[in-house]
């Protein structure tokens, strides 16, 4: 169903807004980190003035890879690859080489932009993929957040809202990563669409960051955010639990963007208890399902509503939201953004609409939507259907319209809200000598959400060590990507037609914990 809700004004791209932020609030800050501050007036010269230099490689129309860590020159790079027209491609700077290489490979990158903390490994890719151009950002490189006095203007006109904005990478049940291609109108407009449900307040919000800036939620939640709002980005580098509550004290946050893992590590740190929270007013939490008890538990102690919404880089990345000002119900995800619909269907055949109450997968429509996967015909056909965007993901609707997250009909495991692909993992484990058969599945987390472990069949009459599977797993997986346990098994449950049996695969793990 659709809920009847008014769209703010939108601007043709994000490009467009920070322009308007700029002219109407010209010196008021916009980028806050360390001693790092800049206004929008800086904030829109940097921008225009690393277009033009991306435009001078002849960027329009390419992919712009982006490996960095929060900081305003991440902001800067992002929305300056926006500027050229160019499609901007954020990738995971926690990525080891053997992950950060199919997904450059698939993007075709013109350029790359990456930190000097990580020159080594991203400078031997670029070389490795003969990407064309390359930045390496950082003090002892060269920093995009230096401010002169002279006039910049751009060598171009601006994108239009149907040109291609951002190359979203995300994975498959097969381990294949897809490029989630979304177009500057799309992006612009679950902007205001959002604003309508969760409103900010112009030239006051100021927003604390520390989820990672390449993630679509922080993109959206917090970067895009604050341009909308000409509020203040906020940004730590990293989480650090002290420091982030200094920070948000000192720095009067109105705003903090969040997910569960976040929140109970910060409620278990021993300062929480004593840390200044006045000036908090919202709390915005996604990534992964939130418990009544810890949304409880945080509002209690913060005097801030916990706002809960549900998305995914397909479609925009926001479908729903609690409403700030309306009825908020806890474990819901909320009720459809303005001019989106979501309707829950039957698993089998994806054509049945079930009423509400009934648990089915989610299928969703709106401007928002992706326009498809990158070089993905028939993944791209299987998702978005007869106008609508099947998302893999299990619900319901109660009566009054709002979302119920329930499950996935998807095989992936959701570690503190990032995404890990079981074939991914098996395909890793499977290079390490003397494994014959490796099976990947997902375990509940009270702190992270999901964990995952692993089993392995050894091959007949050859040693398997399992510290050699380890540190193959630590070479070529992110951290949250690696099995928290490794078992070897004689066997790993398996179908009638010889599939592995995820299903049985579960249970036997949920077992094997008691």
């Amino acid at each position: 169903m659709a809920i009847s809700l008014q769209i703010p004004q939108t601007f043709p791209t994000v490009v467009h807004l920070l322009h308007a932020a700029a002219a109407q609030n010209p010196a008021g800050e916009a980028l806050v980190m360390g001693n790092t501050r800049l206004t929008y007036r800086d904030y829109l010269h940097c921008v225009t003035r690393f277009a033009n230099e991306l435009l001078a490689l002849g960027s329009r129309g390419e992919r712009v890879a982006l490996i960095m860590g929060n900081s305003p020159e991440f902001c800067i790079a992002m929305y300056a690859v926006h500027m050229a027209g160019a499609q901007v491609v954020p990738l995971n700077p926690l990525y080891t080489a053997s992950e950060l290489r199919p997904l450059l490979e698939d993007a075709a990158a013109q350029v790359l932009i990456y930190d000097t903390a990580n020159a080594a490994r991203d400078g031997q890719l670029a070389a490795e993929l003969k990407i064309p151009h390359r930045f390496e950002i950082g003090p002892a490189a060269r920093t995009l957040s230096s401010v002169d006095l002279g006039v910049v203007e751009l060598a171009a006109e601006l994108p239009t809202s149907a040109m291609l904005a951002t190359l979203q990478f995300t994975g498959g049940t097969t381990g294949r990563a897809k490029g989630v291609e979304i177009t500057h109108g799309a992006l612009a407009i679950n902007l205001a669409q959002r604003h309508a449900v969760l409103p900010t307040r112009p030239d006051v919000e100021r927003i604390l960051c520390v989820m990672p800036l390449f993630h679509c939620y922080a993109i959206h939640m917090c970067m895009h955010n604050m341009v909308h709002s000409r509020g203040i980005l906020l940004i730590l580098p990293r989480y650090q639990s002290a420091e982030l509550l200094a920070v948000l004290a000192a720095e009067r946050a109105t705003l903090f963007g969040g997910s569960p893992t976040l929140f109970t590590s910060l409620m278990n740190y021993e300062g929480f208890e004593r840390a200044d929270f006045s000036s908090l007013q919202v709390t915005y939490s996604g990534a992964s399902a939130l418990s009544a008890e810890l949304l409880t538990r945080w509002e209690t102690r913060t005097g801030s509503p916990v706002i809960e919404g549900y998305g995914q880089s397909e479609t925009g990345p926001v479908v729903s939201f609690n409403p700030l000002h309306g009825i908020r119900k806890p474990a819901s995800v909320g009720i459809p953004l303005p001019d989106t619909t979501i309707e829950i269907v039957d698993l089998e055949t994806g054509t049945r609409q079930l009423p509400s109450g009934e648990c089915g997968e989610i299928r969703v429509r709106g401007p928002q939507m992706m326009h498809g996967y990158r070089d993905r015909p028939e993944e791209t056909a299987e998702t978005l259907r007869h106008g609508w965007l099947y998302t893999g993901d299990t619900g319901e609707l109660d009566a009054d319209g709002y979302l119920y997250i329930r499950g996935r009909k998807k095989e992936l495991i959701i570690v503190a809200g990032f995404n890990v692909y079981p074939r991914e993992v098996e395909d890793v484990l499977a290079r390490a000598p003397g494994v014959s058969e490796c099976a990947v599945v997902g375990v509940p987390d009270h702190t992270r959400g999901e964990l995952p472990v692993a089993y392995i069949v050894p091959q007949q009459g050859v040693a398997c060590d399992l510290e050699v599977v380890r540190g193959v797993a630590r070479e070529h997986l992110a951290l949250y990507k690696q099995p928290v346990s490794i078992q070897v098994v004689d066997a790993v449950p398996k179908t009638s037609v010889g599939k592995l049996d995820r299903v049985a695969l579960k249970r036997m793990a949920l077992d094997s914990r008691h």
